[in-house]
């Protein structure tokens, strides 16, 4: 069974530039997806080369996820939400999850 438990993260983005750091932008996020342990799935299954591209893949995903659910009204992603869905399925399925969410559980 899913574990819902509510998580809370935090999202701060710095540029690196000309040797100086700059805050770009933060924003707070959550769910009760595990994303600590979804990026070690995706590690463990071999979908990328590189640990910091499953980082990557997987808040891209999340958040993806997140907007299009929160606006699902939005005809911005009348064609997309369906294409979105179908690939985070066989994404979840490459995974192994056993509730097919990608979030950790057996």
């Amino acid at each position: 069974m899913e574990n819902k438990e509510k998580k809370a993260y935090y999202v701060n983005m710095i540029e690196a530039k000309d040797g100086k750091m700059a805050e770009v932008l933060n924003f707070n996020f959550g769910g009760h997806h595990d994303i600590a342990d979804m990026v070690e799935k995706t590690k463990e299954a071999g979908l990328f080369a590189k640990d910091k591209h499953a980082k990557e893949f997987v808040l891209a995903m999340r958040f993806m996820h997140h907007v299009i659910k929160k606006n699902a009204d939005n005809a911005l992603f009348a064609e997309f939400a369906p294409q979105f869905e179908a690939f985070k399925k066989s994404v979840k399925e490459k995974l192994g999850c056993g509730c097919g969410s990608g979030c950790g559980c057996k």
